[in-house]
């Protein structure tokens, strides 16, 4: 356990100042691209895993639009229309405001239940309005996203 900063008294992480505690952080990863792909969520404040999702067949920019579009819908269940998310994928920001995945990842039968899973994230977009900030996760400033898995080379 990381020792809460103490320039800090609302999270046990280690966050720039500019980084709002009250938020979740998303990030996918993906060994391969496409290939296996998960993505997960966690809470600023506390540091815990608030969801984990996969592995399936994809992508990274899909794990990142489904980890925003999950974070959303978990928070809309919840009642919280304040709660910010923060993602390091301007792509996937990007789709989530217009509720289009645009994954050119080839439609087949192992890619088919991601396909599906797309579309209902598409769907709950079309269907619902919610008012939760989506802050782009500045790493140059802030370095890794919490919610990142820790991979890169």
């Amino acid at each position: 356990m990381i020792n809460p900063p103490d320039y800090r008294h609302d999270t046990v992480l280690p966050l720039n100042m500019e980084v709002t505690a009250d938020a979740w952080a998303v990030d996918a990863a993906c060994s391969g691209n496409p290939g296996p792909m998960e993505y997960q969520c966690i809470d600023l404040a506390t540091g815990a895993q608030v969801f984990h999702f996969g592995p399936v067949h994809g992508t990274n920019n899909i794990g990142e639009f489904l980890a925003i579009v999950h974070a959303l819908a978990l928070l809309d269940k919840m009642g919280n229309s304040t709660k910010t998310i923060y993602s390091d994928s301007y792509n996937a920001i990007l789709w989530v405001n217009k509720c289009n995945c645009k994954t050119k990842l080839e439609r087949n039968p192992q890619t088919e239940y991601l396909y599906q899973v797309i579309a209902r994230a598409e769907r709950w977009l079309q269907t619902h309005r919610y008012k939760n900030p989506i802050v782009k996760w500045e790493t140059k400033k802030w370095g890794e996203v919490p919610a990142d898995f820790g991979r890169k080379s």
